[in-house]
């Protein structure tokens, strides 16, 4: 098993930045690429990124490519969302997942295991 734990969330006003980290533990040798959902109340849950677990590729949602940036540290294991010009539409539960796939990145299906969330809110 993997075992995932999301932290950095926290409260912000619009245009500032947040940064979320996604700590991997257990069968991280079984992960070939993470990813970062989110989900706002009454709404399903979204695509926001993703990355091989090697470093080498990320893919964005529209809605946030300029915006935000995934990147790995491979010493710590850790896979970090650094979140810029934020907006209120960004408020969400934000969650990481791994995948033992890297097709079908944006179906939240294709992941495996999943943290336990961490609260973003962004006031105007």
């Amino acid at each position: 098993q993997v075992q995932l734990v999301e932290s950095g969330g926290g409260s912000v006003q619009a245009g500032g930045s947040l940064r979320l980290s996604c700590a991997a533990s257990g069968r991280t040798f079984s992960i070939i690429a993470m990813g970062w959902f989110r989900q706002a109340p009454g709404k399903e849950r979204e695509f926001v990124g993703a990355i091989r677990w090697s470093g080498s590729s990320t893919y964005y949602a529209d809605s946030v490519k300029g915006r935000f940036t995934i990147s790995k540290d491979n010493a710590k294991n850790t896979v970090d969302l650094q979140m810029n010009s934020l907006k209120p539409e960004d408020t969400a539960v934000y969650y990481c997942a791994s995948s033992q796939r890297y097709s079908r990145y944006y179906d939240s299906n294709s992941y495996d295991y999943w943290g336990q969330g961490t609260q973003v809110t962004v006031s105007s």
